[in-house]
């Protein structure tokens, strides 16, 4: 049996008292991680060794609490601390297996100092700081005491850890890591369905089903602008100010939930409706430099495909991703044959062989058959042709296309 590694977070209250003790822990977090940060910078300036992870801990913690400038650090968690260090361990080695090329993606850049002004402050506790889920639904943690949870639902096994967050519009949440064994399999369905991805419509089906964008913070643009306004009129460092801040985050927090949670929806829909859900590689962060770079991050098109993704591994569906340079916009899923570019505008052409073609279910159609021949399951048809640069914009729909906010095939939009 499989097991897999589950986050679930619930929204938390904390007292006016137990709020001072997490914004204590907070800080000393944060202080441990600058700590240990300017210790290594400090050894690499003068040409001495790595300093080691047992090390550091030995001079920044341990030692530390000896002495009157840090002796404050006893009024937290040992855990917190030894946590704070293991995330700047953690940023180190990706630091470095991104420069040797052993990490994939994009260059990441060494740790950098943590600041209180900071919009996210977080720290973790394991298991060896004994916290648990009492009976009464609250979360007891070692120095802050019982924290009332909104619970939404039970979690499915005993938490191996838990994350305290204070998120940029003041409101806390309690992210618990928990092991589940793969045990909810979906009941196996026929389907099959590829995913052309784009902007008037979110997501084109290869069966024909569209689903219109929501375009959550093309919506609330005008609420958002109005708060903006009211911030930079108030003067630095002032209460009003602090609170203005507060209001903005909170916007765009509202925009931000509203959009994961049809993300989750639309989602689990099309895992429990699919057996194999295939998809295109959008290089997202290229698309995010264009004149389009709003649309596409209000579409959040990398978010969903990670819900896909992990969600057909835990339920036990096929997912795959097509190569970004496939040309499914041009290409006829008919005779296979690939035309010439198009423009954007163009949302609908005919080819030669007498097939007519509406360019985005064309292109679904062509990252099934991509997919499917990837997966072994290849029907003759011509899914992997030369290379062929993708243009700029092949991947996105026409801004200027007519669109609506309402749903298509019973999909909400909220």
């Amino acid at each position: 049996m499989t097991v897999v590694q589950l986050r679930y977070q619930f929204r938390v209250y904390p007292t006016p008292r137990q709020q001072i003790e997490l914004a204590r822990a907070f800080g000393c977090a944060r202080v441990v991680f600058n700590d240990g940060l300017r210790l290594r910078r400090q050894a690499r300036e003068a040409g001495e060794k790595y300093i080691s992870d047992g090390e550091l801990s030995r001079q920044i913690i341990t030692e530390a609490k000896l002495t009157p400038q840090r002796a404050w650090l006893g009024e937290v968690s040992a855990v917190v601390l030894q946590q704070a260090l293991a995330d700047l361990n953690t940023a180190y080695r990706n630091f470095f297996a991104s420069v040797t090329g052993n990490r994939k993606g994009r260059k990441i850049a060494p740790p950098r100092l943590r600041s209180r002004k900071d919009n996210r402050q977080a720290i973790r506790f394991t298991r060896n700081s004994r916290f648990k889920v009492l009976d009464n639904g609250r979360l007891r943690l070692p120095k802050i005491g019982d924290l009332a949870v909104r619970w939404s639902r039970t979690l499915p096994s005993d938490p191996s850890s838990v994350a305290i967050i204070k998120d940029a519009a003041g409101r806390y949440f309690a992210s618990f890591v928990v092991q589940a064994s793969q045990d909810e399999t979906l009941p196996p369905v026929d389907s099959e369905i590829g995913i052309d991805l784009g902007l008037t419509h979110f997501a084109v089906m290869s069966d024909g089903t569209k689903i219109t964008a929501p375009k959550f913070l093309r919506r609330a643009a005008r609420k958002l602008k109005r708060l903006q306004q009211d911030l930079s009129r108030k003067q630095r460092g002032s209460q009003n100010r602090k609170k203005a801040v507060v209001k903005v985050a909170r916007a765009h927090a509202r925009v931000a939930d509203t959009r994961r949670d049809w993300q989750h929806k639309l989602s689990t829909a099309i895992i429990r409706e699919n057996q194999a859900i295939y998809v295109e590689d959008l290089c997202v962060v290229g698309l995010g430099r264009t004149r389009l770079a709003t649309s596409v991050h209000d579409a959040c098109w990398a978010s969903f495909t990670a819900m896909l993704e992990y969600k057909a591994a835990r339920y036990r569906r096929t997912f795959g991703r097509v190569d970004r340079f496939f040309p499914s916009t041009r290409m006829c899923s008919q005779c296979g044959r690939i035309n010439e570019k198009m423009a954007l505008n163009v949302r609908a052409w005919d080819c030669p062989c007498g097939a007519a073609h509406d360019r985005d279910v064309n292109a679904a159609l062509n990252v099934l058959a991509a997919g499917q021949a990837d997966n072994g399951n290849d029907r003759g048809a011509q899914v992997r042709p030369g290379l062929v640069p993708a243009p700029r914009g092949e991947a996105v729909t026409h801004p200027d296309a007519a669109c609506s906010t309402r749903s298509v095939e019973g999909i909400s939009a909220l």
